[in-house]
């Protein structure tokens, strides 16, 4: 180890004891998120339970000049926590304090190691709900760092719009309070906003003050199957233009119907492309929007619905869909998937995805299509060999096709997984060069020593 972090740690075990740890297990388990990236253990593992701790880490990482990795529940598709240049992996999961509920505002404060789950689970008693799902065991300072979306943002939107407020710790320890609990504001720059999505690069978010909704009056849940995928995608763009307020709308492809049919028993559907449908509202409203949906989908192929009113059924539905993506590495078994994250205008969907299908039966790969497609998000999943660079090589050469295209129709490289390591080099091509040097800009200013998440974002 060098000169510096034998100080830092000197230091970090002084402020937290033996939460500050070199263990080989420790290490290995903080080197890597859920991604294809290869693994870069840190040098140590400090697990942060306070703001203060926080602070008081990164003052001395910034003094020495010590790498820092922010790491939440290590769920992230880009290598966002992969020590790449060593140092520190500071670990916040154990910052689960529900700080403050304000029923009749509807706001909440937690801590950034809170995870949606023990978030919803909390409020349930008292009527209201956090709608952002990525899917994932997340806890909200990853995914508000990650600028994380999932199945609820076409009603409810990202994480992005439903962030009041942010404590974040700058690299040498300062720490900020962003926002307030007003609805809107237009007193300066708007922090919350450029910390939200900036992946642990400009400073470590401990808290989040978040917006509730109450539940709702009446839900319920279907699945319809179709022919063919142009029918299902079809669907959710006639669905979305004709402005009906579904709550949820996901797409499965045949090949990942396949998997999740194998890994999470759904019995009883056929290996054929599937929307996934959930309404929110009153009762006669959830019916109303239902039967428009149940009539879009019919002149488009789609087979009656299969309704999931009951709570446990839904539950199995939506379990489903959240293991897709351990469904469908499933599929080859030792595999690891290079995940696509394309979002385009949803009028382009369409031409989008099947393109998309195109490209992976010309290369011969299985990469089950999942997607978020009601926000015209979706997610490619190319299995490959990781023992076989040329096969990973392949793998790429299928990914740049797909962003490409989906860049050309005005879309985005990651809807809502981010750039860490893996989208670096598409940043590029979708912002520009003049607007990266300006990304960079900003990181210089609140990051001089470059110790925050080095590496990612940035290709150099």
């Amino acid at each position: 180890m060098s000169r510096p972090l034998d100080a830092v740690l000197e230091g970090c075990r002084a402020l937290i004891g033996e939460r500050c740890s070199t263990n080989a297990s420790i290490r290995d388990q903080h080197a890597h998120g859920e991604d294809w990236q290869t693994p870069a253990r840190p040098d140590a593992v400090c697990f942060a339970q306070t703001t203060a701790e926080v602070s008081a880490i990164l003052a001395l990482c910034h003094r020495h000049a010590v790498p820092v990795v922010p790491f939440g529940a290590g769920t992230s598709l880009e290598g966002h926590v992969t020590a790449v240049r060593g140092g520190i992996s500071l670990d916040l999961s154990r910052m689960t304090a529900i700080l403050e509920v304000n029923e009749a505002d509807l706001d909440a404060r937690v801590e950034a190691g809170v995870t949606r789950q023990a978030l919803n689970q909390h409020l349930r008693d008292r009527g209201l709900f956090f709608p952002v799902d990525p899917g994932a065991e997340a806890t909200i300072g990853g995914m508000c760092a990650t600028r994380a979306s999932g199945t609820n943002a076409v009603r409810y939107g990202t994480i992005r719009e439903n962030v009041l407020g942010l404590t974040v710790v700058l690299a040498d320890g300062r720490v900020l309070e962003t926002g307030t609990r007003a609805r809107k504001s237009a007193a300066g720059y708007d922090l919350t906003r450029l910390f939200v999505g900036s992946e642990g690069t400009l400073g470590i978010i401990t808290a989040a003050r978040l917006r509730l909704y109450g539940i709702p009056e009446a839900i319920s849940a279907a699945v319809c199957q179709f022919p063919d995928l142009a029918g299902a995608v079809e669907t959710v763009i006639a669905v979305m233009q004709s402005n009906i307020p579904v709550a949820r709308i996901e797409l499965l492809d045949e090949v990942q119907m396949r998997a999740c049919i194998r890994y999470s028993k759904l019995d009883g559907y056929a290996e054929r492309p599937t929307l996934f449908f959930e309404f929110h509202g009153s009762k006669a409203g959830v019916a109303e929007q239902a039967q428009a949906v149940e009539e879009i989908a019919g002149s488009f192929g789609g087979s009656a619905f299969a309704w999931a009113t009951s709570e446990e059924e839904r539950a199995r539905l939506w379990k489903a869909r959240h293991a897709a993506y351990y469904a469908g590495v499933a599929l080859r078994p030792g595999c690891k998937s290079i995940t696509t994250d394309v979002c385009v205008p949803i009028s382009r969907l369409a031409e989008c995805m099947l393109g998309a299908k195109k490209d992976i039966a010309a290369s011969g790969f299985t990469a089950p299509i999942v997607g978020h497609a009601g926000d015209g998000n979706f997610h490619t999943m190319i299995l490959v060999d990781p023992n076989d660079p040329a096969e990973i090589a392949r793998g790429f050469e299928l990914d740049r096709r797909i962003v490409a295209r989906a860049l050309a129709m005005g879309g985005t490289c990651t809807g809502e997984h981010g750039v860490g390591l893996g989208k670096r080099e598409f940043l590029l091509r979708e912002a520009g060069a003049d607007a990266v040097e300006a990304m960079r800009a900003v990181k210089a200013v609140f990051d001089p020593r470059g110790i925050l998440n080095p590496g990612k974002i940035f290709m150099n």
